[in-house]
């Protein structure tokens, strides 16, 4: 590629400033700065990020208001609860076939106009008189959810060279850790306020704005130009895509199995730190796990999946010395944050090499789809055990569960061709081009 080239997903449809400025590309945030091909685009990076935590606070908002919303539209606090489950399962259900709808169009397009739809579902939401109401745009919103994050994780990983993938992975997903933080305690506190309505209608904004900037920002980017063909080897498998995103929802389905009682555990075990304190710090180094991964990610790209899913099974066998010191329940939370915070970055970036340009969009749409069947069986399993047996055997039966995806993952990598399990990846150069790269 000629160091002419700008960097993917920067809109170039400005004037030649010159032989200088080619000789010397200056680093810009704006939409149409002209860079190296190896410069990471932060305009469009952060832009998709604005529209994941849009969509990640919209997935959280029930959780948030919950109680407010069950007393306004009478009805009781565990049926306005299936607003979460109905979500979850729509975004399953869903993802493959819009995807497919909207395989031929333009990918900025397809995140603008899928957040505008979540947009009016949530003021539908925000408007709503009864439960069904509620229910049914949160449905419509929740599919423009699943559409969204399928185009924005093939979208990020073509605007960056395959050795930045990781990068550009945890700098999108961190506006979506940044949302999980967020949404609860802010839209508790404004519905304490004003009510649980001016929340949705907030969020209505924000994802407005974030349609807009998507358009603004990003440069057209057709499905049939971005991340180009096949290698010239042939066309990858599309197996190990399967199992990795299996192995990705196995982590999550032990982390949720025993994260969903959480707190019943924190009461049981009898800890002197707050849960409230405790449940902060898990949230906060949760999104300090998202940045590391892009800090090593990207020179270890199947080893840090590995060394994650290990410390998620580590973090769930701790669990079984849960209260027996304070310091000790810190740093158990601080780890299990951290290792939790950095699946979805770290399996992302798995995936998404293993893909190649030709299976992007494939890619893209099992990582959905895959973690939210992980965090749905999770929580189903957990409540089977509680119920049936203990809440004490739920520790050691998500360690399994883990130590199982770590052990499946680590033969993943032994597999993959292109790099070293534990070694750095391998960079090679672009190639010299007088054709520009495309959007």
């Amino acid at each position: 590629m000629d160091r002419t080239t700008p960097a993917p997903g920067v809109r170039t449809d400005v004037p030649d400033r010159g032989r200088r400025s080619r000789e010397h590309p200056r680093l810009d945030l704006g939409r149409d700065a002209p860079t190296t091909a190896d410069r990471t685009p932060w305009a469009a990076l952060l832009t998709l990020a604005g529209a994941t935590f849009v969509v990640v606070t919209g997935e959280m908002l029930p959780t948030a208001v919950l109680p407010h919303l069950a007393a306004d539209l009478d009805v009781p606090v565990a049926r306005a609860g299936l607003l979460v489950s109905v979500w979850a399962a729509t975004v399953v259900l869903a993802s493959f076939p819009l995807v497919r709808m909207t395989a031929r169009f333009d990918r900025r397009r397809v995140i603008a106009v899928a957040l505008a739809v979540f947009a009016g579902g949530n003021l539908v939401t925000a408007l709503a008189g009864s439960f069904a109401l509620a229910a049914g745009s949160r449905v419509v919103a929740a599919g423009a959810t699943g559409l969204l994050w399928a185009t924005v994780n093939a979208h990020s990983a073509a605007l960056v060279p395959e050795h930045r993938i990781a990068r550009a992975a945890s700098v999108v997903l961190g506006g979506g850790t940044l949302g999980t933080v967020l949404a609860v305690p802010a839209g508790n506190a404004v519905a304490a306020l004003w009510g649980w309505r001016p929340v949705f209608v907030g969020l209505t904004v924000l994802a407005l704005l974030a349609s807009a900037a998507v358009l603004t920002v990003l440069a057209p980017a057709p499905r049939s130009a971005v991340g180009g063909g096949p290698t010239p080897a042939g066309r990858r498998p599309l197996r190990p895509l399967v199992v990795l995103a299996g192995l990705g929802g196995l982590v999550l389905a032990a982390h949720f199995a025993a994260f969903t009682f959480v707190t019943a555990l924190i009461a049981d075990r009898g800890t002197a730190v707050p849960a409230s304190a405790l449940l902060l710090l898990f949230g906060l180094l949760g999104a300090a796990g998202v940045v590391l991964v892009g800090r090593v990610g990207d020179r270890y790209p199947h080893g840090t999946g590995i060394a994650v899913a290990a410390l998620v099974a580590a973090s769930l066998a701790a669990l079984a010395l849960l209260g027996l010191h304070p310091a000790l329940d810190v740093v158990l939370f601080a780890v299990w944050g951290a290792s939790t915070g950095a699946v979805g970055p770290a399996v992302q970036t798995a995936m998404m090499r293993t893909a190649g340009a030709e299976h992007r969009d494939t890619a893209g749409t099992l990582l959905p789809v895959a973690f939210n069947l992980g965090i749905a069986l999770g929580a189903a399993v957990g409540s089977a055990v509680v119920e049936g047996l203990s809440l004490g055997q739920l520790p050691p039966l998500a360690t399994a569960l883990a130590v199982l995806a770590t052990v499946g993952l680590a033969a993943a990598g032994r597999r993959d061709r292109r790099g070293r399990i534990m070694g750095p990846a391998r960079v090679r150069p672009a190639p010299r081009s007088e054709e520009p790269c495309p959007a």
